[in-house]
């Protein structure tokens, strides 16, 4: 069963939650780019002919896409570690399972913004956010009640 968070049970882990998102937006950031080399690289093969220069150059750059994918991944799993959803990795949108007059709802935070002030109901996603309020934080749950 996937963890469920109470407000300052999610806030607590901000601090070190942004290091680890921050490094798997950047990991993201940089596999753009070399995959945007690649298929630069690609266009230029394909428009002339098939000759391909550079090919040590080629190579450098899908072993890097290689790295680059494998370090991603282990990124984006020290985030879920914590429990937590990406949501998109580019804006660093992160959905907390928490439970909200019985139903499960989602605390949701955007890298950047100070502390967890939104929630949503898990089919409305971000467009869907509500301004946590007094009867939100007397009415939802998470794991360890009153956390």
């Amino acid at each position: 069963m996937a963890r469920r968070f109470h407000l300052r049970q999610a806030e607590a882990l901000l601090t070190s939650l942004e290091v680890d998102l921050r490094q798997a937006m950047s990991l993201r950031d940089e596999l753009a780019q070399v995959v945007s080399g690649l298929a630069g690289v690609a266009r230029h093969v394909s428009l002339s002919g098939g000759a391909l220069l550079h090919q040590d150059q080629v190579a450098d750059a899908r072993a890097r896409q290689s790295q680059l994918t494998d370090r991603l991944k282990q990124s984006i799993e020290a985030v879920h570690q914590y429990g937590c959803q990406i949501k998109d990795l580019e804006t660093g949108l992160i959905d907390f399972p928490t439970t909200f007059q019985g139903r499960e709802v989602y605390l949701c935070w955007k890298f950047g913004e100070r502390g967890i002030r939104f929630w949503h109901e898990v089919s409305d996603g971000f467009r869907g956010r509500k301004p946590i309020d007094e009867h939100f934080l007397e009415n939802h749950r998470g794991d360890t009640p009153d956390q």
